[in-house]
This record gives C-alpha cells, sequence and structure tokens, in this order.
C-alpha cells in the first residue's frame, strides 16, 4: 500500500487504531451464556426478532451479542477521532479534563481564516460522535462554555465538530440558552472533513484517510492474530442447557425462555427437570 497522507505518518496512523482497538478492551472478550444474560435478557422480544426477521438461532444470539458489545463502543470511536490529532501539526489534545476541557487545541501563528473571513489564531474543539447526541441542555452548557472562551480571548474561534453531521458544513452555530435563540460567527458547528480540511491544508483529508482506514485496521487485527477474535459460546451452551427438552423443536425457543423466566411459574418446574 503506497502512504497517501501527508499529514500524518503511517507508523503514527498505524499506532493510533492499534491503541483505539484496545480501548475495546473488555468488548473483545468472549461471550458466554452468563456474560450474555448478565443483564437478563428478554425472552419474548428474541424469539419475535428471530421469528419476525426471519433468521436462525445462531444469527439471532450473534445479533444480540455485537448489540451487547456496540452499545458502549461509541465512546472508543470518540477515542480514536479526539485523539488522531495529537498527531497532526499545530494541534494539541489536552489530557481529559485539563486546559478547560476542550478535546483539541488548533493554534496557528500565521492565522486562520474562518469562511466569512474572519482571522483568529487558536480554535478551541468541543468533538461529537454523532449530530443529535446533545439534548437542548447539554447544547445549552456547551455554548455558553464557548461564549465564556470568547470573553477570556478575542483572538479566537471556538467549534463543535460533529464526526457524523447532517451534511459537510462549517456554519456559525445557532441554539437555544434559556429560551432565546444564540448565535455567534465565532461559534461555529462543523462536520469533521471541514475541520480536518482547515487543520491539514487539504480538501479531500479525511476522504483519504477514510480509504486507508479498512486497510490498516485489518493489518492490526491480523498482526494480533486471535488475540482480537472472541470465540462466543452462548449457541451451544444454549442447546446443551435445554438438551433434555422433549419437543426437538422447542429446544432453543426453551433455552431462551430460561434465560429470562427460569423462576416463573410454570418454567420453574423445567428448571429443576
Amino acid at each position: 500500500m503506497t502512504w497517501d497522507l501527508s499529514f500524518i505518518t503511517e507508523e503514527d496512523f498505524t499506532k493510533h487504531v492499534q491503541d483505539t482497538i484496545e480501548k475495546y478492551g473488555d468488548k473483545l472478550k468472549s461471550f458466554d451464556v452468563q456474560r450474555f444474560n448478565k443483564n437478563i435478557i428478554d425472552p419474548v422480544k428474541l424469539i419475535f426478532d428471530k421469528t419476525v426477521y426471519q433468521a436462525d438461532w445462531k444469527e439471532t444470539i450473534s445479533n444480540e451479542i455485537f448489540r451487547q458489545r456496540d452499545k458502549s463502543n461509541n465512546n472508543d470511536i470518540g477515542y480514536f477521532h479526539q485523539r488522531i490529532f495529537q498527531y497532526i501539526d499545530k494541534c494539541h489534545v489536552p489530557d481529559n479534563g485539563t486546559e478547560g476541557g476542550w478535546d483539541v487545541i488548533y493554534k496557528n501563528p500565521e492565522g486562520i481564516i474562518l469562511p466569512d473571513g474572519s482571522c483568529v489564531h487558536t480554535v478551541y474543539v468541543e468533538m461529537k460522535n454523532k449530530h443529535n447526541t446533545m439534548n437542548s441542555s447539554a447544547a445549552g452548557k456547551t455554548f455558553i462554555k464557548m461564549q465564556n472562551q470568547l470573553l477570556k480571548d478575542d483572538d479566537c474561534a471556538c467549534f463543535l465538530v460533529e464526526a457524523i453531521a447532517k451534511k459537510s458544513q462549517n456554519i456559525k452555530w445557532e441554539t437555544t440558552v434559556d429560551g432565546q435563540r444564540v448565535g455567534h460567527k465565532l461559534i461555529r458547528r462543523v462536520s469533521i472533513d471541514k475541520f480536518y480540511e482547515l487543520v491539514t491544508g487539504q480538501e479531500d483529508a479525511f476522504f483519504k484517510l477514510c480509504m486507508v482506514l479498512p486497510t490498516v485496521i485489518q493489518k492490526v487485527v491480523d498482526n494480533n492474530g486471535n488475540n482480537l477474535v472472541p470465540h462466543d459460546t452462548v449457541y451451544d451452551e444454549l442447546r446443551l442447557a435445554a438438551s433434555n427438552v422433549e419437543d426437538k423443536d422447542m429446544i432453543m425457543e426453551i433455552a431462551i425462555f430460561m434465560l429470562g423466566f427460569s423462576t416463573y411459574n410454570g418454567f420453574s418446574k423445567l428448571a429443576k427437570q
């Protein structure tokens, strides 16, 4: 693979992908029945899902395991989007909770030109994975934080950078604070491609990063061998647990019901068999 990213080295990018995968931590561990049912599965939902989506039990259980793993993965991907800027020139990623709690700080002594022609020398960034992850209260608090930063530093702008924005944009951010619609030209809502363009000077920088990402992730996974490949045993354990069920067509259904209903009337008798 020819390395086509001038704003980050292949070595640094590979290390960052490796660090992001390591953040998955416990989510890479294999699932057995005990872990699968840690928060008690809803058997009725699983049976509806399996039947309505015309899936088999292996697929249904695999999907549920994926859902459980996926619930906490957004923070790990947030780490990827934020921490990569530590490798990009003129960007700084503060430790969590320090330096005002900003996710990224971009300083350019030559000046940073905004779409309306304004010129500042520092951009303070609050980064979000997706455009709809803040409720109105959180949005209001973030806007006030940015207002306060402008009061302390009149040579800066503040960006709300969204990895998954509604569209590519770098616009004045308008939101509601205490029931009033507010906005400021130096407080901006920016899609991540536009932020990459600003800090690298390359219009398609984020596109190029995305184009090499699958290959680098695969390389990191391959280099780690089976250490990153979970070996889930839930399906086999459930079949074994219900192997004494007389109606062989109901083996998996009974096993799923027992995950949530083993102490309920009727089901408790099956549990004792």
